[in-house]
């Protein structure tokens, strides 16, 4: 199913962006390219532009922000434009965002060149642990350190579930829960994020589901297939372990795993 967008074509902005120390002092012209998914129905049916995203108030917004910015790098003045956009306007799905720099100073002659992004909310599920001290604490402590994050946006936190431990490690009984993110981050940015929170936590990786103040795993991000040495998404073992499937089941029962197909209600029956 398409998505509906706002199209914003050949926006001209004067500022002062480039690598050389002239382009930061005199100027010259740049064209911004935008399109902006957003659900566009209410506006339609209501015909009010307060359901809309105001395309002059973006338009102002991008022109503001280009001009009281300097970068260096197309590249960084592209990503950061995106990361305002996506920031101020939460009706916002995501953007492509393309500017263009006529007449690049580079002793050649080149009519443009630009740089063309695209950039997204993302939706991921986390699961949380906790079997040392305040695990209570510790839980709560990776919730609102998420959630303070300028990059993501907890939308939903399961109950908190006494459960045993897993992996044949004698040790205490852990509490474990999960939550739903709305984050901009990608994936591997977020595992990195996830264990500065951890680390905050004063987590140590001694033994192999061994005790812990705090534990963080990825589960799902959207419906991504993703594999590196250090993560792999889908969460390789969510679908065996019922003290993960459990708490996430109580915030998205129906979300699917993308390579089995099976909805986490139907992955903690098929443990039953």
């Amino acid at each position: 199913m398409k998505k509906d967008k706002i199209t914003i074509q050949g926006l001209e902005v004067f500022a002062r962006h480039g690598v050389y120390p002239e382009e930061n002092t005199l100027g010259q012209k740049f064209l911004i390219n935008a399109r902006l998914y957003t659900d566009t129905r209410k506006a339609g049916q209501t015909d009010c532009l307060e359901d809309s995203v105001n395309y002059g108030e973006v338009c102002l917004h991008m022109t503001e922000f280009m001009k009281n910015n300097t970068f260096r790098l197309l590249e960084r003045a592209a990503e950061r434009l995106a990361e305002e956009l996506l920031l101020t306007w939460p009706s916002l799905e995501s953007v492509d965002l393309e500017i263009q720099k006529p007449w690049a100073p580079i002793g050649l002659p080149l009519q443009t060149v630009s740089v063309d992004i695209s950039r997204a909310w993302h939706t991921a599920y986390i699961a949380l642990g906790s079997n040392m001290g305040d695990r209570q604490g510790y839980l709560n402590q990776a919730v609102r350190a998420l959630n303070e994050h300028l990059h993501c946006r907890v939308i939903r936190v399961s109950d908190y579930l006494v459960t045993a431990p897993y992996g044949g490690v004698e040790q205490e009984d852990f509490l474990n829960g999960a939550l739903e993110l709305r984050t901009l981050l990608l994936p591997e940015e977020l595992l990195c994020l996830l264990h500065t929170v951890e680390q905050d936590a004063h987590r140590e990786r001694l033994i192999r589901w061994g005790p812990r103040t705090l534990d963080l795993d990825i589960l799902l991000y959207d419906q991504l297939i993703f594999d590196s040495p250090d993560l792999h998404i889908p969460h390789v073992e969510m679908h065996l372990r019922d003290f993960v499937l459990a708490p996430l089941a109580q915030i998205a029962p129906y979300v699917r795993h993308p390579l089995t197909g099976q909805t986490v209600e139907q992955m903690l029956a098929s443990l039953s």
